[in-house]
């Protein structure tokens, strides 16, 4: 039997946590050295990240908008710098859809995708 992908199953059915309110701007987040959680970077070993150097910063923001809740968006990711680090990032296609499509209703902003 062969298995295929479809729009219904694989990772491009996963959602996306993206904060509703167009208010989200990320004035709450974690800044420093943070430790993602286990739901997030679920693969072993447990890394610290240092949110104010820009490569680990570009990695936790990866994984967070990759696996993470609405509330770790909101915790970890500060919207101005998805922005900035937008070609930099290495996310999947169904995740740069959804943020792209949030910050073109709610930041004006048209990112390719």
């Amino acid at each position: 039997m062969e298995r295929q992908r479809s729009a219904l199953v694989g990772p491009g059915s996963r959602p996306v946590s993206i904060p509703d309110e167009a208010a989200f701007d990320g004035g709450n987040q974690a800044s420093g050295v943070v430790v993602l959680p286990h739901h997030v970077r679920w693969s072993d070993p447990h890394l610290s990240y240092d949110l104010d150097d820009r490569t680990d910063r570009t990695r936790a923001y990866e994984q967070v908008l990759r696996e993470g809740t609405v509330e770790d968006v909101r915790r970890f990711i500060q919207v101005d710098e998805v922005i900035e680090l937008w070609n930099e990032l290495f996310l999947p296609a169904y995740v740069r859809v959804a943020w792209a499509a949030w910050l073109l209703e709610h930041r004006q902003l048209d990112l390719a995708c």
